[in-house]
């Protein structure tokens, strides 16, 4: 399974909500950029999915 962020489903205007319920700092935004998924950290919880409103972040 891989955790990713679909960019054109993501607004891009604000910080990213999901950054803070990720257990393990995998979710890193530069700016109001779409976030995106450190591989290294992401234990693949799920958590970021369920809480993403726009669905941006989906388990593929």
């Amino acid at each position: 399974m891989n955790i990713s962020v679909v960019k054109n489903r993501c607004p891009q205007n604000h910080p990213c909500p999901s950054i803070k319920v990720c257990p393990t700092g995998a979710i890193v935004q530069n700016g109001f950029d779409a976030p995106s998924i450190d591989p290294e950290k992401c234990i693949e919880c799920k958590v970021c999915v369920k809480y993403c409103p726009m669905g941006a972040i989906q388990a593929n």
